[in-house]
């Protein structure tokens, strides 16, 4: 048996560390937290002193009692939980559920998964630092007391089912506002001047007017008094520059960056992230620090000198500029600044080249540029034409890496020819294009990201589940918004003549950015109208600083709830009793038929069209609205014309067609089968003709296009890309195949290929009581019966589980059965 016991959160991390320890210790996993608040209570002394009620969960039971039997075994238990916040939480309930005797207990942290900052850290012991215990506490139970308190207001005021947080509802409401600010803008007009020139060896450049004129007789007028006009060079200024590289990454930055160079989703980095870092390959992931310690400042300074040569290094330090950034941790780097490439899976991959490449760069040279502006004149008026160029004289941190924008409207100065002051230009053409100014951006998750770290709400652990949270709870979502057509005068000067067409552009299309849903909106208002302190951006922020000054030993963790709570739940209470419901509604005008009031709101199904109110005698007619559609923009017109579906067309092959709207977008009806419209058709517009002609597409989509051991095999297009249905089994087909042309070899293999899955994916297959265990993601496993299917935590041991024992789980899980009570 080992004499020392080392306690890590995750298995990944446990493998790692036990390739740079000797036969004297031993690594386990808690696989994260081991003890947490109840889930059906609120587990929170809110009439003491706060205390949380902490208890060990269903899953964690099996591991908390190997846990305790390899603890009592060994001589010295070594906590090596993360060291951040919710690490030394880990630690503390490790300590406590596995009752160690603090004599023979030590606290060690790293920032890196190498054999140095192991053995460091067994050679630098300490205790458990009940500070940060009490921060990560006050954080867990302030939230709890927020959420608990305030879902069941909505759930009476609102719509069952809904849910409120500290940080995500302020996030939410981030988002309602930017919505708003764009719905609200109105554009205005101007018109840009641009012209292309040429000089006297004929080499073109483009140049432009520093001003915009508001009208379009402005804009011609100025083109007229450019015709047979003579160009020269008036000014020409070159002047030396230089570009200073990115800081190496934090938390935040590193998000931001993987979403625009990656197009990573945010709990996407932070996930291949982890992995790297388990795997021993970059330093911890949870960080707002931008610092480099001295050694990995060595470790640059001597790989940038390898491949680049010496007059490319130049080690800096960074200061941040996050608010309550812990300047002690490191920035997110490689371990190893030799390793410039990793075999891991592609996307690991992709990512650790990003942070080698941004921490790499951050201890390069400058960058050296010769910026040249040059200044044209025209012989027959007094405005000046401007072309920038760049020239790079000497690459230095450019030659690795260059930090994105998330600036759509940014251009990149070129290059210019060679000219020289009183040269003579030839101008090719002048254009004056109607542009209009552009609202606020939506936001993406990565920008969403660095408002939030701007504000100074939420931590680096934070940030990729609050984002998870809203979308999952449907507040908002990554929206394709279409956009609208718009069209816009351009006037041309070319060979002595003025010129106007009209254009066209598509506006306000968006894809993958943010935007709110009817809920995430309506719930926001109520928020805000009633729990105005709560979504105060200034609070949210005081908030987390209280949480830092606790972490550094400055403030009582359950005197600041006391102070908290004490205005919170009395103003909770009033808004229980006396809010009134808010639904979102808006009346939209008057049915013409009946006379009766026409509004749009919030129902138990979601956002719907109403004529007629409830204290009416005859009942009201609803209709729901279309996915595309929201109740804070939906017109009369629009609304009216949801009561004209379902709309029948007629007949084909004996059977009823109908045109509807659904929940996932309008369809056509034809008997038993659905076939959806393509996006952008309006359902109204639909004829039996247009109908008949997606029937047969699908008809001929359905048929068969092989016969495999005497069952059909269909193709089709999904969610998740093409796939073919074969005996009700769904197969994905991948990119290697020629999807248009499947051979009969290439369905053989696909269907055998899933065959075979379907089998190794099979642990256990006790077919008379219908009963068995898969294989699940993520090193899971589950227990089907019929519908119904348990997930099994990653600690059970499937490889020995009897019918008995599958059984067992399968009742305890099992769906209570509500009571039915008889009427009197």
């Amino acid at each position: 048996m080992a004499k020392n016991l080392v306690i890590v959160e995750s298995p990944a991390k446990a493998k790692t560390i036990e390739k740079f320890l000797g036969k004297d210790f031993k690594v386990e996993s808690s696989f994260g937290h081991i003890a947490d608040l109840p889930s059906k209570e609120l587990g929170v002394d809110v009439d003491g002193d706060f205390k949380p009620k902490y208890e060990v969960s269903k899953d964690k039971k099996a591991v908390v009692k190997k846990l305790k039997e390899l603890a009592k075994k060994a001589e010295i238990v070594w906590l090596a939980s993360d060291e951040d916040r919710e690490g030394e939480a880990i630690a503390w309930h490790l300590a406590e559920s596995l009752n160690l005797d603090k004599a023979k207990t030590k606290r060690i942290v790293f920032h890196e998964i190498t054999k140095t900052a192991i053995q460091k850290a067994i050679q630098n012991p300490r205790g458990i630092d009940y500070d940060l215990v009490d921060a990560q506490q006050a954080r867990r139970v302030l939230d709890r007391i927020v959420g608990y308190e305030l879902s069941p207001v909505l759930w009476r005021k609102v719509k069952g089912g809904l849910s409120a947080g500290r940080v995500q509802s302020v996030s939410v409401r981030l988002i309602v506002e930017r919505e708003r600010e764009i719905q609200d803008f109105e554009p205005q007009a101007s018109f840009r001047i641009d012209a292309e020139f040429s000089n006297e060896e004929g080499q073109t450049f483009k140049a432009k007017l520093p001003k915009n004129f508001n009208t379009k007789k402005e804009a011609e007028d100025f083109l007229k008094a450019n015709i047979s006009a003579d160009f020269k060079v008036a000014e020409l200024d070159k002047k030396p520059a230089k570009k200073s590289p990115a800081a190496p990454f934090t938390t935040s930055t590193l998000q931001q960056e993987a979403s625009r160079k990656l197009y990573f989703s945010v709990s996407k980095t932070m996930t291949m992230a982890q992995r790297l870092y388990e795997a021993g390959l970059i330093t911890y992931m949870r960080t707002d620090s931008v610092n480099l310690s001295d050694e990995a400042r060595n470790g640059a300074k001597a790989a940038i000198e390898s491949s680049y040569g010496s007059e490319y290094s130049e080690p800096r330090n960074y200061k941040g500029k996050a608010k309550g950034a812990q300047e002690a941790h490191e920035a997110i780097r490689p371990t190893d600044f030799s390793r410039q490439s990793v075999n891991v899976e592609r996307d690991q991959a992709r990512l650790y080249d990003l942070i080698w490449k941004r921490a790499i760069a951050s201890q390069m040279t400058d960058a050296k540029l010769e910026r040249t502006n040059v200044k044209i004149s025209a012989s027959k008026h007094d405005e000046l034409f401007s072309a920038n160029g760049e020239v790079i004289t000497f690459d230095g941190f450019l030659k690795v890496y260059l930090e994105g924008t998330d600036d759509e409207d940014v251009e990149q100065d070129g290059m210019l020819p060679a000219m020289r002051v009183n040269e003579t230009l030839l101008n090719n053409y002048i254009t004056a294009t109607e542009r209009y100014t552009r609202p606020p951006a939506r936001y993406t998750e990565a920008s969403l990201v660095k408002k939030l770290e701007e504000l100074g709400i939420g931590r680096p652990s934070t940030y990729a589940p609050t984002i998870s949270t809203i979308q999952n709870r449907n507040y908002v979502e990554k929206g394709s918004v279409d956009g609208v057509e718009r069209n816009y005068s351009q006037i041309t000067l070319e060979n002595g003549q003025v010129q106007e067409k009209q254009l066209s552009e598509k506006v306000g299309s968006d894809k993958g950015k943010l935007v709110p849903t009817d809920i995430g909106m309506i719930v926001t208002d109520f928020l805000v109208n009633h729990f105005e302190q709560i979504l105060d951006y200034n609070f949210t922020a005081k908030v987390e600083e209280d949480f830092d000054d606790i972490a550094d030993g400055k403030v009582d963790w359950s005197k600041m709830m006391k102070d908290f709570y004490k205005d919170f739940h009395p103003q909770v209470e009033d808004v229980q009793e006396n809010a009134d419901r808010e639904s979102g509604e808006r009346i939209l005008g008057t049915d013409p038929k009946t006379g009766r009031q026409v509004s749009v709101r919030l129902g138990k199904f979601g956002p719907m069209v109403q004529i007629g109110t409830a204290d009416e005698e005859e009942k009201p007619m609803f209709a729901s609205l279309s996915p595309d559609q929201q109740l804070n923009t939906i017109t009369y017109e629009e609304a009216m014309d949801l009561f004209k579906l379902p709309k029948a067309l007629g007949t084909y092959e004996g059977e009823e067609v109908e045109v509807n709207n659904g929940r996932f977008g309008p369809y056509v009806k034809f008997g038993k089968s659905f076939v959806s419209l393509p996006q952008g058709v309006d359902p109204l517009s639909v004829e039996l003709d247009d109908a008949i002609i997606l029937i047969k597409e699908k008809q001929k989509a359905d048929a068969p296009i092989y016969m495999y051991q005497g069952l059909p095999v269909q193709k089709g297009k999904g969610r998740f890309g093409p796939f073919i249905k074969w005996n009700n089994m769904f197969i994905n087909v991948n990119k290697q195949y020629d999807w248009d042309n499947l051979s009969d070899n290439d369905i053989i293999t696909l269907i055998e290929d899933k065959i075979q899955k379907e089998k190794d994916k099979l642990i256990h297959n006790w077919e008379d009581a219908g009963i068995r265990v898969e294989k699940a993601r993520w090193g899971r496993h589950h227990i089907i019966k019929g519908k119904t299917k348990v997930e099994l935590a990653k600690t059970v041991d499937v490889s020995e589980m009897t019918l008995e024992e599958a059984q067992d789980i399968l009742d305890k899980n099992a769906p209570k059965k509500k009571k039915t009570t008889k009427k009197k």
